[in-house]
């Protein structure tokens, strides 16, 4: 497939996902590559867009994924039996090894790697994305907020609130979410595709054209 990624796009990407990755992890330790129009991050079984966090699984990784699983959750059933006690680092990695083979499992390391330490951001969004993915919406809901109630912005924390808002029938409080999510990241072009949408099943035509046109030129 040809890429058609903007530069401007590719720079976004990359911001976000210096924010995405664990702590000491850098980004030449993972895969990034151009998929048509997108740009698109691989670890290991993992693979997810870094502009908006959505996590990808195409058939070859889903096929690979129903094999892995009965490994992955005898990694996970060793890892909490583990005489010694691991670390929120450790966990994290776990759940990231897991999130496509095993999700339920995956969602349980996140959890731990909270015990540990709660202050981390990165566990706290991939739990909230895999609760969403999973239907549970209201859990997730509130994982984006203690996101938000924290000292540092968070954009994809704020768009993610949305989409989660969204699916719950609450438009007005998506649509404030949505521009939280431009306020962190006036770049953030799926935050101003959403919001738009938005504005112009309310009746806001003005917004609504405001905010396509700023996806259009961002994603041009």
């Amino acid at each position: 497939v040809e890429a058609r990624v903007t530069p401007r796009r590719i720079r976004r990407a990359l911001r976000r996902l210096v924010d995405q990755l664990p702590r000491g992890r850098g980004m030449s330790e993972v895969r990034i590559t151009a998929e048509g129009d997108r740009v698109v991050v691989r670890d290991g079984q993992t693979a997810w867009q870094p502009d908006s966090g959505q996590l990808l699984l195409d058939f070859s990784v889903a096929e690979l994924a129903t094999r892995a699983a009965p490994v992955a959750r005898r990694l996970a059933r060793d890892a909490r039996r583990a005489e010694e006690a691991l670390s929120a680092d450790h966990w994290f990695a776990l759940g990231l090894d897991l999130e496509a083979a095993a999700p339920d499992d995956a969602r349980d390391a996140y959890r731990r790697a909270l015990e540990l330490d709660p202050s981390r951001i990165d566990a706290r969004l991939n739990l909230g994305r895999l609760l969403h993915l999973s239907g549970r919406v209201a859990e997730a809901e509130a994982h984006y907020r203690a996101v938000l109630a924290g000292p540092a912005p968070s954009p994809t924390a704020a768009f993610n609130l949305g989409t989660a808002l969204e699916d719950q029938g609450r438009s007005a409080e998506a649509i404030v979410a949505y521009r939280d999510a431009i306020a962190a990241d006036a770049s953030f072009a799926d935050a101003h595709f959403n919001l738009a949408r938005l504005y112009e099943r309310t009746g806001r035509r003005a917004a609504a054209i405001r905010h396509f046109r700023a996806y259009r030129d961002l994603t041009r």
